[in-house]
């Protein structure tokens, strides 16, 4: 199930999505409150653009207008709204989005697409490890995807293991919908209750929430970790609230599959222009379609590298390498710049470790510290902490302060209330 337009030439593509962002400009245009004024503040004439690399000459939309200006970008009436989600609130305030009936049928279309990506066909069931309430756009994305693509579904939701392993033993899933860390927590339940693991049925899990590749898209140690005990096929995604859309691994495992009858997506630099061939930029993306809060040129705030090439599986699509990091959670520490992921990495090598979280605040100079919290029974923590400390110094050249706390207490961190998701990073600078 790979659409006409994924298979077309680059040129072919170009094309269908200038013609796509004509609509767009013309629809903010005449239904948008924000865009509207925003135009007209910058002296923007929507209908002198008509080229992609003509989108250069609008600025950016930002996180910052979303929170401040949020019900000017509905450009629909409250009559026609019929799903309200709101994004998790990673960098800052939460932000409500509302969709219509045409927008619920482009979210499940876009997830449909994407599970095939994945090799998931209408033989498959999926059993979802995520919630669909709070708000939460992803668990009901998931739900209508796998409807429009006449796949089953089995909505456990999310944690619990001994539920987890009574569905996939009692109704046979072939693929699993989960954050890859939650992995470990069934192999572990299985292994103390005596459940084969090779024999369950279970032919992939699609990770959400968390990297399994390195920026070689080679394995992380996460999935190293699960794939060690359990040899399943693991596939990466990267999706977000604000453009509707997924960017899902095919086969190839090469990258996330950019849809373009979807979005139109930029890798900017910090003046907003589009980065050199080959170099880590923000994801600004422009989404296609959207009827209720269409966005154009929004900075996504997620850093990137961005490949061009034909992939083997017949797309001529972009595809995106896994997230580098955010770019309000870098971190200047000691000299050296960091993203979370690449210290999530180093934690995860260390089977020792239970649980952690990682905290970043000012020091009373205004540099960033960086004070990781983690959670280990039965060993020396003197032996661990040097441990930790010179994977670190290998790594990263840099080592952050360790401090030991009891599993109880990570996990309230990790898990505050109302929380859709575990929080292993806590940016007390923002």
């Amino acid at each position: 199930m790979i659409p006409k337009i994924e298979k077309s030439s680059i040129a072919e593509i170009k094309a269908f999505q200038e013609g796509k962002l004509k609509e767009t400009l013309r629809y903010l245009n005449e239904n948008s409150p924000f865009y509207k004024r925003f135009f007209k503040e910058h002296n923007i004439q929507v209908s002198a653009i008509k080229t992609l690399e003509e989108l250069q000459k609008i600025p950016v939309t930002t996180k910052d207008h979303l929170q401040r200006f949020n019900d000017d970008f509905i450009c629909v009436p409250k009559t026609e709204i019929i799903d309200y989600v709101t994004t998790s609130g990673t960098l800052g305030d939460p932000v409500t989005f509302a969709l219509t009936d045409n927008d619920l049928e482009r979210l499940a279309y876009n997830e449909a697409i994407s599970f095939a990506c994945c090799g998931v066909g209408k033989e498959d069931t999926l059993q979802l490890m995520t919630t669909m309430d709070r708000r939460f756009m992803a668990g009901l994305a998931y739900f209508l995807g796998a409807r429009k693509l006449g796949s089953g579904i089995i909505r456990v939701g999310s944690g619990i293991p001994e539920l987890q392993w009574d569905s996939i033993l009692k109704f046979k899933p072939t693929y699993l919908i989960t954050v890859p860390s939650f992995l470990l927590k069934l192999i572990e339940y299985a292994q103390q209750h005596e459940i084969d693991l090779q024999n369950t049925g279970i032919k992939a899990a699609i990770c959400i929430g968390e990297p399994i590749r390195e920026q070689d898209f080679s394995l992380n140690i996460l999935a190293k970790k699960i794939k060690k005990d359990w040899d399943i096929e693991l596939f990466s995604t990267y999706a977000s609230t604000e453009m509707s859309t997924a960017f899902n691994e095919c086969e190839i495992h090469n990258g996330g599959h950019h849809h373009p009858e979807l979005i139109i997506a930029e890798i900017l630099d910090d003046n907003n222009l589009p980065v050199a061939k080959g170099e880590v930029g923000e994801l600004t993306i422009t989404t296609l379609g959207v009827e209720a809060m269409p966005l154009l040129r929004f900075k996504t705030g997620d850093m990137v590298q961005s490949y061009g090439e034909s992939c083997k599986c017949g797309r001529n699509t972009l595809r995106l390498g896994p997230v580098v990091g955010r770019k309000k959670q870098m971190i200047k520490y000691k000299g050296t710049t960091l993203y979370p992921p690449a210290m999530y990495n180093i934690l995860n090598d260390f089977s020792t470790i239970e649980s952690y979280v990682i905290e970043i605040f000012h020091n009373e100079l205004g540099t960033d510290e960086i004070l990781i919290k983690i959670a280990s029974e039965n060993i020396s923590e003197e032996l661990l902490l040097l441990e930790i400390k010179d994977h670190f110094r290998a790594k990263l050249r840099v080592a952050p302060k360790i401090e030991f706390a009891t599993p109880e207490e990570i996990e309230m961190l990790r898990f505050p209330p109302l929380s859709r998701k575990p929080v292993d990073l806590i940016d007390r600078r923002l």
